[in-house]
């Protein structure tokens, strides 16, 4: 047999002995690590997937109230008729993200009776069960009216005390200014819960 082949003893390794301060510094690095990275990703959620909004404002009472807290995302989001939205229109305040209810969606038809108080779209009156009182205040709002493309018409569930579509300041709304479509209320806790 020849050297080539012949099989080398195996020896063992000396077990490496680490400083207990290293492996400290080690585990608090890794510690660390961990962190930032549970943080950075906790950001590009927030950032990218879901914000936290604030109410301020009566407008949506009963609700949202003023100073609830609200988890909202536009991930994959089309806006339908009956989601709470936050939107933002630079006619109205340019500082100001507005929370609102959509009530038609483009190529619907709206109108209101405002002696009944009563919303309808394409001719058929809107079950409003979120509401408290009827839609009484008029605003700027002559109907019927028709939503055009890539707009929605939304209005705040306290109908005599929002501004919204029925307001030339703010009309029809685009669909890009949409933040997104409110989830649910994280704060207060004892409101917390998904926002229908």
């Amino acid at each position: 047999m020849s050297e080539k082949w012949a099989k080398k003893p195996k020896t063992k390794k000396a077990k490496e002995q680490v400083p207990p301060e290293v492996k400290a510094r080690r585990e608090a690095y890794d510690w660390i690590q961990s962190l930032v990275s549970a943080l950075l990703i906790c950001v590009l959620v927030f950032v990218f997937v879901f914000r936290i909004m604030d109410v301020n404002g009566s407008s949506m009472v009963p609700t949202l109230s003023n100073g609830d807290k609200l988890l909202v995302s536009d991930l994959f989001y089309e806006p339908e008729r009956g989601d709470i939205v936050v939107f933002k229109k630079d006619s109205y305040d340019p500082n100001k993200a507005l929370v609102k209810r959509v009530i038609a969606v483009a190529g619907d038809v709206v109108n209101i009776d405002f002696d009944n108080g009563i919303v309808y779209v394409n001719g058929e009156a809107v079950q409003e069960d979120y509401i408290k009182v009827s839609t009484n205040t008029k605003l700027d709002f002559i109907g019927p009216q028709t939503v055009p493309e890539n707009c929605l018409f939304v209005m705040g569930d306290n109908r005599n005390g929002s501004t919204d579509s029925r307001d030339k300041r703010i009309g029809m709304v685009d669909k890009r200014l949409v933040v997104g479509k409110v989830l649910l209320v994280v704060y207060p806790f004892n409101s917390f819960g998904m926002v229908e």
